[in-house]
């Protein structure tokens, strides 16, 4: 048996559009956590070799080198990868908005350069985070959306994934919300993530206010009551109540949780979805509890090792 499966070591990666992620979880040790910005854009291939650079540094961290032989002490038995990214059933990037670089990247193949000890395996980030969430919160049948940098989301029906991984993702981030909205990175208008995003949310706080917002500014906002903020927070709580409603008639979760890094850092805003969704309840309807994700900002990550422990 080699020293790999000897240690057992399960490797988690959340690839986002702007940082990456990663965990380490083994039996016997407390779990490791490890992030790092991406560059600025240029090309897939740069972005791969920033990605194998820390990779090598993760595996020193673990105590064999830099190699990626099955021999070294910080090899990995199995890795799950959350991807922000379409990708189609051999392994082919199809879209990225937010990387477009990537578009026609063999991410398969790729991966096994990175990897060529571990059994690997990727899977929506948004259908992951909706796993993880589900074990956590110990429901079965579970809506999931995580606002950040876009809108993802997932649906678990009976524990596991639902529509399944073969059968493409549950992008309830471009559920069209507003015929005439925004346009959207994916080439339509109106998506929730053209509304309901971190960056969507920034720029109408921006245009409110006349002049430029960041995060920590719009929080700070909220936390004031400045109506432009309010303003800007209540429009993208609107557009996520929306989708949830419709998802609600369609599917019945028990149970709908909101996470994601922007959801998680600003102040009231699951309550505001909250009672959105109550409003646009219709009587003797589906419905369900919408609180706060119980994994914040880590669900993605956290779904990523769950896939890469069942490898």
């Amino acid at each position: 048996m080699d020293r790999t499966v000897r240690t057992g070591r399960h490797l988690g990666v959340d690839v986002g559009g702007t940082k990456v992620a990663f965990r380490v979880e083994s039996e016997g040790e407390d779990p490791y956590e490890v992030s790092f910005p991406w560059n600025e854009r240029h090309s897939a291939t740069a972005d791969l070799a920033q990605l194998a650079d820390a990779v090598g540094g993760l595996r020193a961290r673990m105590g064999g080198g830099t190699g990626t032989g099955a021999g070294t002490g910080g090899g990995f038995r199995a890795v799950g990868v959350a991807m922000p990214a379409t990708v189609d059933p051999a392994g082919r990037v199809l879209a990225w908005p937010s990387r477009p670089e990537w578009t026609g990247l063999d991410l398969a193949a790729a991966l096994r350069v990175l990897f060529p000890e571990a059994a690997v395996g990727w899977a929506d980030d948004g259908d992951l985070g909706a796993l993880a969430e589900a074990e956590a919160a110990g429901c079965d049948r579970l809506l999931y959306l995580g606002v950040g940098t876009g809108v993802g989301g997932g649906f678990v029906a009976d524990g596991a994934i639902c529509p399944g991984t073969a059968r493409g993702s549950f992008e309830i981030g471009h559920v069209v919300v507003e015929r005439d909205g925004a346009p959207c990175v994916c080439g339509r208008r109106g998506c929730v993530q053209a509304v309901a995003s971190g960056p969507a949310t920034l720029r109408r706080a921006s245009r409110l206010r006349g002049t430029e917002v960041t995060f920590e500014a719009l929080r700070t906002g909220v936390v004031q009551g400045a109506p432009w903020a309010l303003a800007a927070l209540d429009e993208a709580g609107a557009a996520l109540a929306a989708a949830v409603v419709g998802v609600h008639e369609l599917l019945h979760p028990r149970l709908t949780l909101i996470g994601g890094g922007f959801a998680e850092g600003m102040p009231g805003f699951v309550d505001r979805v909250a009672r959105e969704v109550s409003r646009l309840a219709r009587d003797g309807g589906p419905g369900s509890p919408v609180r706060p994700a119980v994994l914040g900002g880590l669900s993605s990550l956290r779904g990523a090792c769950a896939l890469a422990r069942s490898l």
